[in-house]
């Protein structure tokens, strides 16, 4: 059997091409620093996945009290 290169892939953080195997124990990152510092940007909130709104609960039970109405399920 011949051996095959691993795949390479750009680390998210700083770019550099990462060998995309076992031995690597930050893949996809090239190092612990540039996973740190890719999960500091989801803790501070400058990664995110874009979408609506999360509802507060005052607009989820108005929300429910709506729907109870208008289906004749209120006391």
């Amino acid at each position: 059997m011949s051996q095959t290169a691993p795949l390479e892939v750009p680390c998210p953080t700083c770019h550099k091409k990462v060998a995309w195997s076992e031995a690597n124990v930050h893949r996809p990152f090239c190092s612990e620093r540039c996973k740190l510092i890719d999960l500091g940007a989801w803790a501070d909130g400058s990664h995110r996945i874009a979408g609506e709104p999360a509802m507060d609960e005052t607009e989820i039970d108005e929300m429910v009290l709506r729907a109870e109405r208008d289906a004749g399920l209120e006391p």
